[in-house]
């Protein structure tokens, strides 16, 4: 067959359709949100005024993420500084630094990386002298 200026359009043409036929679907898919793995988003909040006075440090948080942290989610995690509040038990309010750590891991992973987390919030209340660290979880989609 003689290759004509008229039948490599069409063939040309023919081939951007199936090109663009298969990438609709996935470029419609991503500007939906469709992108990703399932995974469990887990964040923690922790507090740094103790209970019987005194505040925990920068430093001495930072040994606690390195000590109890990173060992149970060494893949990564992000840690966002905050000025957060807390009603005690007798009414008073308490405003102290915060930290809020975000830890994203797959969802099939979800139970086992659940029972790291309750022994990190012990360890905290424990070693810190606190009442308790929040605790929010929610599925979500990640891509890397």
């Amino acid at each position: 067959m003689k290759w004509t200026t008229e039948a490599r359009g069409k063939v040309g043409g023919g081939v951007l359709l199936m090109l663009l036929g298969a990438g609709i679907p996935a470029l419609v898919g991503a500007l939906q949100g469709d992108v990703g793995q399932p995974y469990h988003e887990t964040r923690l909040y922790f507090g740094t005024q103790r209970a019987h006075g005194g505040e925990i440090g920068e430093k001495e948080f930072t040994e606690f993420l390195d000590r109890a942290v990173t060992p149970a989610f060494p893949e990564g995690l992000t840690l966002q500084e905050g000025r957060g509040q807390w009603r005690e038990a007798d009414g008073d309010i308490v405003r102290e630094h915060s930290y809020e750590l975000v830890l994203l891991y797959p969802e099939k992973e979800a139970e086992n990386r659940s029972v790291h987390i309750e022994r990190i919030r012990r360890a905290y209340q424990t070693d810190y002298d606190q009442d308790s660290v929040g605790r929010s979880d929610d599925q979500v989609k990640v891509d890397f």
